[in-house]
């Protein structure tokens, strides 16, 4: 993995376009939304009033947030241009947040999100920076969510 300029961060975002290169690989201050949820079906027997059944149902996804983040491109703001403005609604992407130790080096875990679409982007205050962009907010819907464990020596 290369490493992020952005040393002051625990983790960090690698967005890949699905079937492309690289996208972005940036730096957030927060990371929310990664999580998952099952509606669970309730089932009673007939006769059988001292239980309920409990079947599983379908998964629903959060929506990832990603807030004041830090890149060294304009990509982000492509991709959002070329699904929304431009109509790409195809153009899906593969998204991982690698949380790392406190090394900043190290891989933890990383949460894996699948056919991810942007649904909003949004600049921050203008003030002068140093070459690098800033986002405010990045929110992105996906299909899936796994968490993949690092490589055990």
């Amino acid at each position: 993995m290369v490493d992020t300029p952005f040393t002051a961060f625990n983790f960090k975002v690698l967005i890949t376009l699905d079937g492309g290169g690289p996208l972005c690989e940036g730096a957030f201050s927060a990371a929310e939304g990664l999580d998952l949820s099952m509606d669970v079906k309730t089932i009673r027997q007939g006769g059988d009033n001292g239980r309920e059944i409990h079947v599983a149902g379908p998964i629903t996804n959060g929506k990832l947030t990603l807030k004041r983040g830090m890149t060294t491109n304009f990509d982000l703001w492509d991709w959002f241009n070329r699904v929304v403005v431009d109509g790409e609604r195809h153009l899906r992407a593969t998204t991982d947040v690698v949380m790392l130790h406190s090394d900043r080096q190290t891989e933890q875990a990383t949460f894996v999100l699948s056919k991810c679409l942007p649904v909003k982007l949004r600049a921050p205050g203008l003030a002068a920076a140093d070459g690098q962009v800033a986002i405010e907010e990045l929110q992105v819907a996906y299909e899936s969510l796994r968490l993949r464990k690092p490589q055990q020596v």
